[in-house]
């Protein structure tokens, strides 16, 4: 058994080249092997989000607070609540960020495979976060 403490892990920035707006990242968990799953807890301001991206073994979201915002490619932008849960299948592009004018923060849960959990591609346009 392994108990990791609130607060042990600081948060930090989400990088610019990868969230646009104002993002905070909050490291919940990596697994020790031969597990894969890291989770992260994430908080969006207005109006921020992810660049798109997508996960070799897919992704899921649990929504804790506010209001926000997932598209996959090709699909429209669609509204998020708290307690709602997203699934991503393993290899769909998609961006996930807050409302325009409501922050929203959620858990991410992702596995690495062959080291990698995530592969980040160009940043949304405002066309396609306002959909």
């Amino acid at each position: 058994m392994k108990i990791t403490r609130s607060g042990t892990n600081p948060s930090k920035p989400g990088p610019d080249e990868y969230f646009t707006g104002t993002v905070r990242l909050d490291p919940l968990f990596t697994a020790e092997a031969p597990g894969r799953a890291a989770g992260l807890h994430v908080t969006f301001e207005p109006g921020a989000r992810t660049a798109w991206h997508t996960h070799p073994a897919g992704q899921t979201l649990i929504v804790t607070f506010g209001q926000g915002r997932v598209q996959r490619d090709g699909g429209p932008v669609e509204e998020i609540r708290q307690g709602d849960v997203v699934w991503f299948p393993a290899g769909e592009k998609h961006w996930h960020g807050a409302s325009p004018d409501t922050a929203m923060s959620h858990i991410a849960i992702q596995e690495s495979i062959d080291g990698s959990a995530v592969s980040w591609m160009e940043k949304v346009s405002d066309a396609d976060y306002y959909g």
